[in-house]
């Protein structure tokens, strides 16, 4: 298994414990120099928040971090960020994003590629299947989260 898959399980978890706790299922990890520096979920229905997605969450639990720790960090989201996230790795320095699917969900991938992020994208089934089933079951929730 890579190391981007092994950074992923750990993001596909905390999109699980999101969907535990009534929330969206999509999870996020930031790694710096090998390891995660901060992890978070979807949390806008469990704290009635308008910005808290995955990728915020996760920044937010990585506390304050100097411009060099993120020049050397790498965002792993399961499902693709959206303008909001999208625009905290641009406004961080982020260099890389690794993205578990965008199949559910794209965001301005080709934008942040542009503005010279490295964007990967993994294709990974159960990122896929987990944001599938939830649409399915919760579509109106789903399309208050992405601004529908």
């Amino acid at each position: 298994m890579s190391k981007h898959h092994e950074f992923m399980k750990e993001a596909i978890e905390e999109a699980r414990k999101g969907l535990a706790e009534g929330g969206i299922p999509i999870g996020s990890v930031i790694v710096i120099d090998g390891k995660i520096a901060g992890r978070g979920h979807n949390r806008r229905v469990q704290k009635g928040s308008a910005i808290l997605h995955a990728e915020m969450d996760c920044l937010e639990n990585a506390g304050r971090l100097s411009a060099s720790e993120y020049q050397r960090s790498t965002l792993y989201s399961t499902l693709s960020p959206c303008d909001m996230c999208s625009g905290a790795v641009l406004l961080y320095g982020i260099p890389k994003v690794i993205i578990g699917e965008n199949k559910n969900f794209q965001g301005p991938e080709e934008y942040v590629r542009s503005r010279g992020v490295e964007v990967i994208i993994l294709d990974d089934d159960e990122c896929t299947t987990i944001m599938s089933e939830f649409i399915k079951q919760k579509p109106n929730l789903w399309n208050e989260d992405i601004g529908e």
